[in-house]
């Protein structure tokens, strides 16, 4: 745990009490602070009671002398309208922040020069956090990973001003916009803005507001990692240079004179117009597609500015596992390949998908999306037959009819036996069985993790299935 002392003996406040806020409540005791804590639900509170949290409503307290408020990243700050403790403590002139700022001051304190890479973006951000953790402790570095990935981030160790055993501590953190917005003073050593899509309006507003928010991960960095795929951040970069910064620039879509890009599945550096080839990605399944050549441009330029020399990039790609649930390679039976895409809850992930196999049996489906999977039209070709699932069925069905073959599976047990007897019968060479649903999980499981384990339970239940 990070204890946080940057609050000796003040009151805090602290607003949400699942994972990440209970953690948050614990290292500011344990840094010298008197956290007061509250949330909307019983769970929380009772929780937070049971590990001797002062738990009172934040509406009773004394703001007076309250010197913050730690707030939840899922608690809205602004829109649709700011939660009703955020005007409780703009009504009294206490400043609103996250866990993330927390660590953010700790560290500033501390260890000033410890490396900090910070990732953002609408979509990759986690594959390319997992991957940059990887790329450093695959070549021994004591990494730290934390933030939206799923850990909490004062739940790692704390920042270090000496190396641990000869080298640096190193911290790796997925940061949703949510979490930027409550860490005004972010200043990583290296950050990486990978895109900006419409997402998340209903908390930000505008798409202006959330890419402006996102912005200000990279604006504070002393090295700024841009994809410069879309206008959004594009601008962005633009606009870091324009103000003396050295943004590095990275694409999929073109060559770069100065940056780094993919043509395909090999990486190549640029200076001045004069461009080298640094890595590759070739039979790295876990690294499949251009939106994976995007996470690994980012991923080199972060490892690079860290230190690490191409050799060891590459051979850090190369034992990439690759995320849970997310394009994750789960076994093989003969030449079919079964691959876990159970992450991709909306059609622009699916598509990244199913644009990276040539010949598909795909399952999809679940609790629909607006839009549904018209979007998908031009991947059509590549899939042979659909298992659909879920509430989507009859919704989907009438998308595919007459377009692709398909099947009302109704659920995974049902539709991977059958996916895979046709891919085996199919005579390809590597036909692929895809779990990608475009829909959220929320009519057959509690979550995406969930949906995809019970895929990967059912691929393995099939006789003779090998790893992949």
């Amino acid at each position: 745990m990070i204890p946080i002392t940057s609050f000796g003996d003040r009151a805090v406040a602290v607003f949400g009490l699942g994972g990440s806020g209970l953690v948050t409540a614990q290292a500011l005791a344990a840094g010298g602070a008197r956290p007061i804590v509250w949330d909307d639900g019983e769970a929380g509170r009772k929780a937070a009671g049971e590990k001797g949290l002062d738990v009172r409503d934040l509406n009773e307290i004394d703001w007076s002398s309250v010197a913050a408020l730690i707030l939840s990243p899922g608690v809205p700050l602004t829109h649709p309208e700011p939660h009703w403790s955020v005007k409780l403590a703009a009504a009294h002139g206490v400043e609103v922040i996250g866990d993330i700022e927390l660590f953010v001051r700790e560290r500033r304190a501390w260890a000033p020069g410890s490396p900090f890479i910070a990732i953002t973006g609408t979509n990759g951000k986690s594959t390319t956090t997992a991957l940059i953790a990887h790329l450093f402790a695959a070549a021994g570095h004591d990494v730290q990973l934390g933030g939206n990935i799923g850990t909490a981030i004062l739940s790692l160790d704390p920042p270090s001003p000496d190396k641990v055993q000869g080298i640096d501590r190193v911290y790796v953190v997925e940061c949703s916009s949510y979490q930027i917005d409550l860490a005004p003073s972010i200043d990583p050593s290296v950050a990486i803005l990978l895109n900006v899509t419409e997402d998340h309006l209903d908390r930000h507003g505008t798409l202006e507001h959330y890419a402006a928010v996102k912005a200000g991960l990279v604006e504070g960095a002393r090295t700024p990692v841009i994809g410069v795929d879309d206008a959004w951040c594009a601008a962005i970069a633009d606009e870091i240079e324009a103000k003396g910064g050295r943004p590095i620039r990275i694409s999929v879509e073109r060559p770069l004179s100065d940056g780094v890009y993919a043509v395909g599945d090999r990486l190549f550096s640029a200076a001045g117009g004069r461009a080298v080839e640094v890595a590759s990605l070739a039979g790295i399944g876990s690294l499949r597609g251009a939106h994976n050549a995007q996470n690994a441009c980012a991923a080199l330029s972060a490892a690079r500015a860290g230190g690490l020399t191409l050799d060891q990039i590459q051979a850090g790609m190369r034992s990439f596992p690759g995320l849970a649930h997310r394009m994750e390679q789960v076994g093989r039976l003969g030449p079919v390949l079964f691959v876990n895409d159970s992450k991709a809850t909306n059609a622009d992930a699916t598509a990244k998908a199913l644009s990276s196999f040539p010949t598909l049996y795909w399952i999809a489906g679940g609790k629909p999306k607006t839009g549904g999977i018209e979007s998908l039209a031009e991947y059509f070709p590549r899939i042979r037959k659909a298992y659909l699932i879920g509430e989507a069925t009859e919704e989907f069905a009438a998308t595919l009819a007459g377009r692709v073959p398909y099947v009302r599976a109704e659920t995974i047990e049902k539709a991977v036996p059958l996916a895979s007897a046709d891919a085996s019968a199919s005579g390809l060479e590597e036909p692929v069985v895809l779990l990608s649903p475009a829909c959220a999980s929320f009519d057959q499981f509690r979550n995406f993790e969930e949906r995809g384990k019970a895929f990967s339970q059912a691929v393995l239940a099939l006789p003779g299935v090998g790893k992949a």
